[in-house]
């Protein structure tokens, strides 16, 4: 069942920009890479997802930084690029995740063991404030695993400072602050990665 939470106007459906067409809603994004693919090294696979996604009438509005964070489980596996954005669609969470998941497929993702690296991976963290159990096969929301990512939070809050999680809440800020101290991620400097 859908839930709009409305906390924050930024993400709500149908506030929040008077410029924003009928129809559409603010939706949060994530981005992360840790193999080449077949646009090239991690980050290049990031900047390909997000222009397939305006390809496909999704509009990014705004793009964080790159952050660099250690794989999990494994830290021995090579290290994520990581990014967020946050983006305007028409689409609803389950098309939107299908849409998501075609970029994947197009940039040569090969769906396996959990946790694996990965050549791209695009989670839908947040549709319009929506809170969503997943019960009728859609996509749980908002994404379960926010609050202990590190390499998720940092580039969220500077996409959608104002966010707050529609389950609870908790602003992004107080989500950083509540963080494990072996959560961490860095931005990238501009270097080639």
């Amino acid at each position: 069942m859908d839930t709009p939470a409305g906390q924050d106007g930024t993400l709500a459906a149908g506030r929040g920009s008077d410029k924003r067409p009928a129809g559409t809603v603010v939706a949060l994004v994530g981005l992360g890479a840790n193999l080449p693919g077949s646009a090239g090294p991690p980050r290049a696979q990031l900047e390909a997802a997000l222009a397939a996604l305006g390809a496909r009438g999704i509009a990014v509005v705004a793009r964080s930084r790159f952050w660099r964070s250690a794989a999990w489980p494994d830290p021995s596996d090579p290290q994520f690029v990581n990014a967020v954005a946050r983006v305007e669609t028409a689409l609803d969470a389950r098309a939107l995740m299908a849409a998501l998941h075609d970029v994947e497929a197009a940039l040569g993702r090969r769906r396996g063991v959990p946790n694996a690296p990965r050549t791209i991976d695009l989670d839908l963290l947040d549709h319009g404030g929506t809170v969503r159990d997943g019960s009728d096969g859609g996509p749980v929301l908002p994404h379960p695993r926010i609050a202990g990512r590190a390499f998720v939070l940092l580039p969220l809050a500077e996409v959608a400072p104002g966010w707050r999680d529609p389950r609870d809440g908790r602003p992004v800020a107080e989500l950083l602050a509540a963080l494990p101290s072996g959560a961490a991620a860095e931005p990238l400097d501009g270097a080639g990665e």
